[in-house]
């Protein structure tokens, strides 16, 4: 509804409607009003500001002056920051077209380049025929309202940032208060700890904790309330369907709008991988020292049994023997360390022999797999037949034969016999060789089995016994 104004007698019209406009309001309420007023004519003319006004303006524009119109300004700006010429300010429409203005904003510049955001209402003064003859603006500075807003929205922004962070983290994050009470749940923590959120929110933390890990709780909450930070803690957490699980705690303080502590952020990490590798790892390196020691002491012991009438044939057959070793504990590393095919062990042994179509070394036998040790002393034990042919037996004469065998008894023991054909004659040795002796000991000694030699006319044949 617009104000109606009863003009006053005077004898100027133009002077009449300023009276009327300047005394539309009684004087007292001018500078009483905790708002800004202030009163402009039809033409715009201003005619009358209050005390709150000038001060939103940063100055005190000229009464009736025509250059002072619509607004006491200095400068206008929308909001979106373009400039507002004074004529096309919320006062001249409402002076061109009769309408009311509610809680309009623009932007004020005073004159010493400060700016402030105005709300500003405006209503048409007319006569008692209803003619507009003027209009008053009340407004009021809004800037402290305005940056609050942004603020709050800004802080809405970022909480919903957060809060999308938290969710999406691959981190279980869960907040509690002083009381230990769940307050936060986001999806990595139903992951890792099998509850809904809605299972566990409002419950107390406790529900995770087994029962001989409870203290930690406390002293948990303890350096909270201090205001410290728990950086990457080792521990265990128990799950819904009761299974544990290995995690790496980290604990920060939550503060209040005061920014008083009033509970804590906690952020869990499954390190139950790592901590499966790091147990794996120390088994392997205890199996690797075990391994090695055994090696070691194998090629040890292979040292002390290889004797020679020579250094160079010293040297030659230690050189063999443990290349023997060797070669079987590539399979072992095929295998993964579980043993040798018995098979791929000989023909490895004997593969120069094996050649072409007309193979001097014939072999015959199912697929056995020996433990390392077992495999260690049989790959030496075909080496030194093998050699040994090769230098006296069927395999020093192009003519020459060598037949290996195997089989497993009924009562799990391991039958491998050599047998030599088309060589020199054979006899008996006057004395064992070294060779020969290198076999029994590592067959009876490590193997806890048997070597049986026949040194027949034809040829040599030889047998090795153990046990699986």
């Amino acid at each position: 509804m617009s104000v109606v104004v009863m003009p006053l007698a005077t004898v100027d019209p133009s002077r009449e409607r300023a009276n009327a406009l300047t005394f539309a309001l009684p004087e007292v309420l001018w500078d009483l009003v905790p708002a800004a007023v202030y009163v402009c004519d039809v033409d715009g003319t201003i005619v009358r500001f209050n005390r709150r006004a000038a001060q939103l303006w940063g100055r005190e524009p000229k009464l009736l002056d025509p250059h002072e119109r619509y607004c006491g300004a200095h400068k206008l700006y929308r909001l979106d920051g373009n400039l507002l010429p004074h004529p096309e300010c919320p006062m001249a429409d409402v002076l061109l077209t009769g309408e009311i203005v509610r809680d309009q904003e623009v932007v004020i510049e005073r004159p010493d380049g400060s700016r402030i955001i105005a709300l500003v209402n405006i209503e048409p003064l007319r006569d008692a025929h209803g003619a507009i003859i003027g209009a008053i603006n009340c407004f009021q500075d809004i800037s402290d309202r305005k940056r609050a807003e942004a603020a709050l929205q800004e802080s809405e922004r970022q909480a919903q940032r957060f809060a999308g962070i938290v969710q999406s983290s691959d981190d279980a994050i869960v907040s509690i208060d002083l009381d230990r009470i769940i307050t936060g749940w986001n999806g990595a923590a139903e992951r890792l700890y099998g509850y809904l959120a809605e299972e566990v929110v409002g419950q107390p933390i406790t529900v995770l904790i087994p029962a001989d890990r409870l203290h930690e709780e406390s002293t948990i909450i303890d350096r909270i309330r201090r205001g410290e930070r728990v950086d990457h803690y080792e521990t265990v957490r128990r799950r819904k369907d009761g299974s544990l699980v290995d995690v790496s705690l980290t604990v920060s303080p939550l503060k209040n709008a005061e920014g008083r502590i009033a509970g804590a952020s906690k952020i869990a990490r499954d390190i139950g991988e790592r901590k499966r590798s790091e147990a794996l790892i120390a088994t392997l390196a205890r199996e690797a020292e075990h391994r090695s020691k055994n090696i070691l002491a194998t090629v040890q012991a292979t040292a002390h049994l290889t004797q020679a009438d020579t250094v160079e044939a010293f040297k030659q057959a230690l050189g063999g023997r443990i290349q023997a070793l060797a070669n079987a504990h590539a399979l072992f590393a095929q295998s993964r360390w579980t043993g040798a095919d018995l098979r791929t062990l000989v023909v490895q042994e004997l593969s120069p022999y094996c050649q072409g179509d007309q193979g001097r070394a014939r072999i015959e036998g199912s697929g056995i797999l020996l433990e390392p040790g077992a495999a260690q002393t049989v790959g030496v034990c075909v080496h030194e037949l093998a050699t040994n042919a090769a230098k006296y037996g069927a395999l020093s004469r192009p003519q020459g034969h060598v037949r290996i065998t195997w089989s497993r008894t009924s009562v799990g023991w391991v039958v491998l016999s050599w047998s030599e054909s088309g060589g020199p004659p054979v006899s008996r040795p006057a004395r064992q060789g070294f060779g020969t002796n290198v076999m029994k000991k590592m067959v009876e000694g490590q193997l806890k089995g048997e070597m049986r030699f026949d040194w027949r006319p034809e040829g040599l044949t030889c047998e090795i016994s153990f046990a699986m």
